[in-house]
């Protein structure tokens, strides 16, 4: 099993807070942090901008280790991933990622087999 696979199926090799995080590239933070605050209509800043993955030991970023829902149901359930919850195709939590993210999905059906 893929540990760069998320939770929720996104592949956290691919994103920037990673990619910012192992290079320690502050251009790619800022740039990261604008694009999430939009996003998310919060303010996040570049410092906010470190994560080695969410099923990783190491760094994350504030709302992947304490806020992200996804992520502590998961865990709550002692699940690898999403992809082992027998309840997964009517969960609205984790439909919310997969409804916009058909590479989510994928991974999490990879993820089992």
């Amino acid at each position: 099993m893929r540990k760069l696979i998320a939770y929720c199926g996104l592949d956290c090799e691919k994103c920037d807070a990673r990619i910012a995080t192992l290079n320690n590239d502050s251009d790619l933070r800022e740039k990261t942090a604008k694009c999430w605050s939009k996003l998310n209509g919060v303010t996040i800043t570049a410092d906010m901008i470190n994560c080695v993955g969410c099923r990783m030991d190491g760094v994350k970023t504030s709302f992947c280790s304490s806020l992200c829902q996804i992520r502590k149901c998961a865990l709550g359930k002692g699940m690898e991933t999403c992809g082992e919850c027998p309840h997964m195709g009517q969960c609205q939590i984790v439909g919310a990622v997969l409804s916009n993210n058909s590479d989510a999905l994928e991974n999490l059906k990879k993820q089992t087999t």
